[in-house]
């Protein structure tokens, strides 16, 4: 059997993670989520990490959950631990201290589409489309909607999940889903911009800023800006801030450490 997920690593700190199973439409089995969640606990511990794309092979980017491999086994806890296991990929990408790129070539469906929502950022093909269509086999897609609510608005997020209606990658990025449509044979080089963009920062800046971002959307706003001064004068301290400030006085480009 082929990799379900490949992995590859440039001296720079960026990792590319693949979905392969093209022949399945990177239906999130329950194999591939355990390659995913490991790939990314893998990609927690090393310290040099700068940032991840998260990318699929063959024509969909992800068509969400296996429904064959559903089927076969009908027990509510195992269906329990399934959802359990895509949580907590999802719930990785978050707390994983480098931004996460979802470059999505194809279709994105139900937990495919969870899993653009549940990315940082997010660069699409114009040739992309997405939906959370389980409503059409008469399952809600209650989980891919935790994602999906926090990226869209509710009426948009709603309307998506009880119609399981595609939208286009240009509607995508109007109402919040993803940041950028390209042309299909620009996809790789907007990526590698956005990508050259964030490396090119402070890597404690973009760590500290990417914790507590996701800390302080869950807060009342008082609380929130008390998290953000508390971050902002721990940044402060950091010997790349103090270079960044430097450099930008002196007019010179920062030398990050």
């Amino acid at each position: 059997m082929s990799e379900l997920i490949l992995s590859q690593r440039t001296a720079e700190g960026r990792y590319d993670l693949t979905l392969n199973r093209p022949d399945k439409f990177n239906a999130l089995s329950e194999a591939l989520l355990a390659a995913l969640k490991a790939a990314l606990a893998r990609i927690a511990t090393d310290p040099a990490a700068r940032v991840v794309v998260l990318s699929a092979a063959g024509k969909a980017f992800c068509a969400g959950h296996d429904l064959a491999e559903m089927q076969a086994d009908r027990r509510i806890d195992a269906y329990r631990n399934l959802f359990r296991t895509c949580t907590e990929v999802m719930e990785a990408i978050i707390a994983l201290p480098v931004p996460v790129i979802a470059k999505v070539h194809g279709v994105a469906t139900a937990a495919g589409c969870q899993l653009v929502g549940a990315c940082d950022l997010a660069v699409a093909s114009d040739m992309a489309r997405f939906a959370v269509s389980g409503i059409n086999v008469g399952l809600f897609c209650s989980t891919p909607a935790v994602a999906l609510s926090r990226n869209v608005t509710a009426k948009r997020a709603f309307e998506m999940l009880v119609t399981g209606r595609f939208i286009d990658a240009a509607t995508a990025s109007d109402w919040g889903l993803i940041n950028t449509v390209t042309d299909a044979a620009d996809l790789d080089a907007a990526v590698d911009d956005l990508v050259a963009t964030i490396v090119a920062k402070s890597p404690d800046a973009i760590r500290r800023g990417k914790a507590m971002f996701y800390a302080q959307r869950e807060r009342p706003r008082a609380d929130a800006y008390d998290l953000a001064c508390e971050v902002m004068a721990q940044n402060m301290m950091d010997e790349n801030t103090d270079e960044g400030i430097r450099a930008f006085l002196e007019k010179r480009a920062p030398l990050w450490r």
